[in-house]
């Protein structure tokens, strides 16, 4: 299961920088995970400034 960004997401985009394999990507208001692209590295949500990203 990938990573999941909340409705605390504030569109900064530092996690879509700082993902690995490119499987964060911009949504409607919200980034968004591409779960099928995922490796569950974490570095998204270690660099998320709001919290906005849970763990699987």
């Amino acid at each position: 299961m990938a990573y999941k960004i909340t409705d605390a997401c504030v569109a900064c985009g530092t996690c879509a920088e700082e993902c690995p394999v490119e499987a964060i990507h911009e949504g409607d208001g919200k980034y968004e995970i591409n779960a099928d692209t995922c490796i569950e590295c974490g570095t998204c949500a270690d660099a998320c400034p709001t919290g906005a990203i849970e763990a699987p």
